[in-house]
């Protein structure tokens, strides 16, 4: 045989090689999509998400990505959107105000308007300023790379604006403004978007209430759904010992949620003094003419309640329980703050259902140490309890009301 044969042969042989190499190859992978988290499931621990130090892992760098998170010390695989590419239009920076539940409906619009108007959206202030004195950060309470990440098919989203920009804002250059309540999309593409485009960066320093509710595409509906329930997750801290909480009642049998909104905040806001010393009233009073964001100042208590814009109060939810003929000894736990009238306002509930309970007479003091002066957070381990509860009653239709109305379906 020739060398020349013999060349011919073994080029080939090595072209076969190739060929069948290849094949394999593009097989393992297809398969690979099939088998692949049920590989990850069996590799070990150092492999997985648990030894990673982190609630929500980074995603791959690229378009889709894949995410390791845990649940029940079990490894998942997750699958992250595909970043959506698109030239922005600017920054988007907000300050969120309200409670804990106000805020989050706020997250959910200002998200669905960056998506809009195709801007890149500055993760969300809270409030620190009114009634409630919480200094949490947006990362005290939410995952804040899971947010980020579970939204990049949708809008980008930064967690500080770039340096030249950051350096604006701190010295107070850039352009604020509050939006009009309930705008609909056309106000902000046709008001807003224009601002943007000007300055670069536009500061919205109220949300509440921003963004109509109906008349919107599905497309931004379901978008503003995904934030709420998919996009904001509270913190690993928060969520663990939200847990203890429902281990602890779930031991216990069936238990409901009370989210009783009696609290001094609302009946200042509301107006709604029925039951109220005088000295209580008056008190009331005085702290609704402090806060100037509250803007009903005169209000007649008897006309609310007429209107049916009063909470229940603990006497009148009593009679509520009663009349649904809920089981004596059931357990209540109230998923709220300090009611407003204390033991002599909860003499009446006390008596109708003696066993009702609240994270304070759950946990210790240890436990509950690092959420102290943070009624976001502590706000966020009632969601949590109200969320996984048998039964949800809430005693006013207000934030809480109507996001837990939607999560439980």
């Amino acid at each position: 045989m020739t060398p020349r044969c013999r060349g011919g042969k073994v080029w080939i042989i090595r072209a076969s090689t190739s060929i069948v190499l290849w094949t394999c190859m593009v097989q393992l992978v297809a398969l690979g999509h099939v088998w692949g988290p049920r590989v990850l499931k069996s590799l070990p621990a150092c492999f997985t998400a648990a030894n990673s130090g982190s609630r929500s892992p980074p995603p791959l760098a690229g378009g889709g990505g894949l995410d390791l998170a845990t649940s029940k010390n079990k490894a998942k695989l997750v699958v992250l959107p595909p970043r959506r590419v698109y030239k922005s239009n600017g920054y988007l920076m907000v300050s969120c105000n309200g409670g804990l539940n106000q805020m989050r409906a706020a997250i959910c619009d200002m998200v669905t308007i960056a998506r809009f108007l195709n801007v890149t959206l500055v993760v969300p202030e809270l409030d620190k300023a009114s009634f409630w004195a919480d200094l949490s950060e947006f990362e005290d309470i939410f995952d804040v790379d899971h947010f980020i990440t579970s939204l990049r098919g949708e809008v980008r989203i930064v967690k500080k604006l770039p340096l030249k920009l950051k350096a604006k804002a701190e010295d107070g250059a850039v352009f604020n403004m509050p939006p009009v309540s309930w705008s609909n999309m056309s106000y902000y593409l046709h008001q807003i978007l224009p601002l943007i485009r000007k300055h670069k960066v536009l500061h919205l320093n109220k949300t509440d209430a921003r963004l109509a509710n109906n008349g919107l595409p599905l497309e931004l509906q379901k978008l503003r759904c995904h934030v709420n329930y998919n996009s904001l997750l509270f913190t690993s801290k928060i969520d663990a010992l939200g847990q203890k909480i429902l281990k602890i009642l779930q031991q216990n049998g069936p238990f409901v949620a009370l989210h009783l909104r009696y609290e001094m905040d609302m009946l200042a806001f509301s107006g709604c003094t029925l039951g109220c010393t005088d000295e209580e009233a008056e008190e009331l009073t005085r702290l609704r003419h402090a806060y100037p964001w509250w803007k009903e100042k005169v209000i007649i208590s008897e006309m609310k309640r007429r209107d049916g814009l009063c909470p229940l109060t603990p006497e009148e939810t009593a009679l509520v329980l009663k009349a649904f003929d809920f089981d004596r000894n059931i357990q209540i736990y109230i998923a709220a703050g300090e009611i407003y009238g204390g033991e002599r306002r909860m003499a009446a509930l006390y008596s109708a259902y003696p066993n009702i309970v609240r994270k304070e007479t759950l946990l210790s003091p240890m436990d509950l140490k690092p959420f102290q002066n943070h009624s976001s957070q502590m706000a966020a381990l009632d969601y949590i309890v109200s969320l996984a509860s048998d039964v949800f009653i809430p005693t006013y239709d207000g934030n809480m009301a109507k996001v837990m109305e939607g999560h439980r379906r």
